[in-house]
């Protein structure tokens, strides 16, 4: 029986932290449940099972990022939205949870539970978060919708691929280029 106390969410805030610090391939309950001051058995009492715990992690990582998104200022245009999102994506914090996130998404596109689920509802928070960021700029929502079918996997892309980090000259053009492609959508 899962137990939703305040010892549950203190304990899926660290093993979100553990997570995000030591990827979630190949995570196991006893590292993890030492890493955070409890033990194996407790994580099993204040969670189903490890699936349970997993899908929280990534559940609070997805919060983590979204919350970011939505506590962003309004831009002054849809081309300075997109900036700032790929400001708030690149940030320290954000880029460990996308990484969990393509973690789990990995695990998800073989078919596994919790993570197909998981994956999904992240996924629809997040496109949510980025739409409502666009949209605040005057742009109507079915065209911040449209404009962030490209943003979204244009950032992930970004963040797997391109070598160094988000300061490099390689990144500003893309992103910039970027920023002219989706105001231009947004604008119609």
């Amino acid at each position: 029986m899962v137990r939703n106390t305040a010892r549950r969410e203190e304990l899926a805030a660290l093993a979100t932290d553990y997570a995000i610090e030591h990827g979630l391939i190949g995570l196991s309950l006893r590292p993890l449940a030492t890493a955070i001051g409890t033990s194996d058995r407790m994580l099993l009492y204040h969670f189903a099972d490890k699936d349970d715990l997993v899908a929280t992690i990534l559940r609070i990582s997805n919060d983590r990022s979204v919350h970011a998104v939505r506590n962003l200022p309004r831009s002054r245009s849809v081309r300075a939205a997109v900036l700032d999102l790929w400001r708030v994506s690149t940030s320290e914090e954000s880029d460990h949870c996308h990484r969990t996130y393509v973690e789990a998404a990995a695990l998800g596109l073989l078919g596994r539970e919790p993570y197909v689920s998981v994956v999904r509802e992240a996924n629809e928070r997040w496109v949510d978060a980025l739409t409502d960021h666009l949209a605040a700029t005057g742009c109507t929502r079915a065209r911040a919708a449209r404009a962030v079918a490209l943003l979204d996997p244009t950032f992930m892309g970004l963040q797997l691929d391109l070598p160094g980090d988000a300061d490099e000259p390689q990144h500003k053009r893309v992103v910039s280029d970027l920023a002219d492609a989706i105001a231009a959508i947004a604008k119609g």
